[in-house]
């Protein structure tokens, strides 16, 4: 009988240590996640201060576009087509923020009716588009979004974009910095050649060329680049640095359960061996 009960409690008890052995084991992954989860906050948060002063620096030249704008009384026409400019970044695990923008993308095309060609700024937004507008994209950019974007990366970008023709009509989508722990898609246009020379106010400044509104027109399509781009690139720390903490929270939360989980685990492997010891000395005698 001892032999019997014996091959009836040894299944019962490897089950508590592999119970036991698989607690822990997933305790030590969730406890790595957590050290991951808060380097990268902390990484994010340094970044953060980098980012908000090249998106501030940035917005001077766009309020210098914006102040020409209206100064020369440019207004939007419309057009047969429009290029829409999506901005976005490569790298992920920030949260909802590419998916947002991916969404107003969509939305943007559908109010144009459809007669839009579509450029991203990043590999996030562009395997977003594929998926709906394939046959929109017309160009693409990557590896962007691992710094602070500067004119001369931008003014690169901004060379490859007018090499698809002119557009009466062109828009940039991106998220725009709120706060730190806001940001939202937001649109801005910048205006094409022959807009510039049928200003009414063009007449306030002296044109020595007639290349000089070509000119402004693509330095004002970089200036609303590298605008777009800073506002992402915060937005998108922001939101990695958001993300990274509600990670390590949950991670921490979890460690706690699971912390309890062994000890209540623990307790019960060693009670039962105690039972077993204690049964063995009462069969014996």
């Amino acid at each position: 009988m001892f032999r019997l009960g014996l091959k009836q409690m040894t299944p019962i008890g490897a089950r508590n240590y592999a119970t036991l052995r698989e607690i822990e084991m997933r305790l030590k992954s969730i406890k790595n996640i957590e050290k991951i989860t808060n380097t990268m906050k902390i990484v994010a948060s340094t970044r953060l201060n980098k980012a908000q002063r090249a998106m501030q620096a940035s917005r001077v030249f766009h309020e210098s576009d914006s102040e020409f704008i209206e100064n020369a009384e440019l207004e939007a026409k419309e057009a047969d087509k429009t290029l829409l400019i999506v901005v976005s970044s490569d790298k992920g695990l920030c949260g909802s923020i590419h998916t947002q923008v991916s969404k107003a993308a969509r939305k943007r095309i559908e109010a144009l009716g459809g007669n839009v060609d579509v450029v991203t700024v990043g590999d996030k937004v562009k395997t977003q588009m594929l998926r709906t507008h394939d046959d929109k994209l017309k160009l693409s950019f990557n590896g962007v979004g691992k710094e602070a974007p500067n004119f001369n990366e931008v003014a690169l970008i901004a060379d490859e974009i007018v090499k698809l023709g002119t557009y009466e009509n062109t828009e940039i989508l991106y998220n725009k910095f709120v706060s730190g722990v806001s940001f939202e898609p937001t649109t801005f246009g910048v205006f094409a050649k022959e807009a510039i020379d049928s200003a009414p106010g063009l007449s306030k400044y002296e044109i020595e060329t007639e290349e000089t509104s070509e000119i402004i027109s693509e330095f004002s399509l970089a200036n609303s680049l590298l605008t777009a781009m800073a506002e992402g690139y915060a937005s998108e720390v922001s939101a990695r640095r958001n993300a990274m903490d509600n990670a390590s929270k949950n991670a921490g939360e979890m460690i706690n359960s699971y912390s309890i989980l062994y000890n209540r685990t623990r307790q019960a492997v060693i009670t039962n061996e105690l039972v077993d010891i204690i049964t063995g000395a009462s069969s014996l005698d």
